[in-house]
C-alpha cells in the first residue's frame, strides 16, 4: 500500500494501519471458554453470530437431570426413607442431594432443549443447582438471566 494512512487507529471496529502502510491489524472483541474439555469463542453480547451454533449436548447437565429423577424414584417407590437415608447409601452430600433432586421440578421444555442441546449457551449446572421459579412459564427467564 502506498500513500498516507487514512485509517483511524486504535477504535474497536476499526482496523490499525503500521507506520509503514504494509500491515493491518483487525481487533475482533471475543472471548475463550473451555467448558467439557472444549474451547469455545463467545461473541459478544448482541452480536449476530457468523454460522449458526450446532446444537450442543451438555453430557453434566444431562446427567444430573438423570440423577436427579433416579434418586427421585428410590425415594418415591419406598427404597429409601429419608433424604438422609438415600445420600447416605449413594455416599454423596446430603445438601447436594437435595439441590439435585430439584431439578426434577424443571420445566419439560427445558429438560427437552437440555437433552437436544438447545439449551441456552451460558446455561451450566450451577445455575440450575440455584434456586429457580417452581412456576414453569417463569423458569426460562430465570434460567437465562443467570
Amino acid at each position: 500500500m502506498t500513500g498516507t494512512a487514512t485509517m483511524k487507529v486504535g477504535q474497536f471496529g476499526r482496523p490499525t494501519l503500521s507506520k509503514d502502510g504494509r500491515t493491518i491489524t483487525v481487533h475482533i472483541p471475543l472471548t475463550l471458554r473451555h467448558q467439557g474439555g472444549r474451547k469455545q469463542v463467545v461473541t459478544p453480547a448482541g452480536a449476530t453470530p457468523w454460522i449458526p451454533t450446532p446444537p450442543r449436548v451438555d453430557n453434566t447437565l444431562v446427567k444430573a437431570i438423570v440423577r436427579a429423577h433416579r434418586w427421585r424414584d428410590m425415594l418415591e417407590s419406598g427404597d429409601y426413607a429419608t433424604v438422609r437415608d438415600l445420600a447416605k447409601a449413594e455416599a454423596i452430600n446430603e445438601s447436594y442431594l437435595g439441590r439435585v433432586l430439584r431439578l426434577t421440578l424443571l420445566s419439560p421444555k427445558i429438560v427437552e432443549a437440555i437433552l437436544e442441546g438447545k439449551q441456552p449457551a451460558t446455561l451450566e449446572l450451577d445455575d440450575l443447582m440455584k434456586q429457580f421459579p417452581v412456576e414453569w412459564d417463569q423458569q426460562l427467564g430465570s434460567l437465562t438471566e443467570a
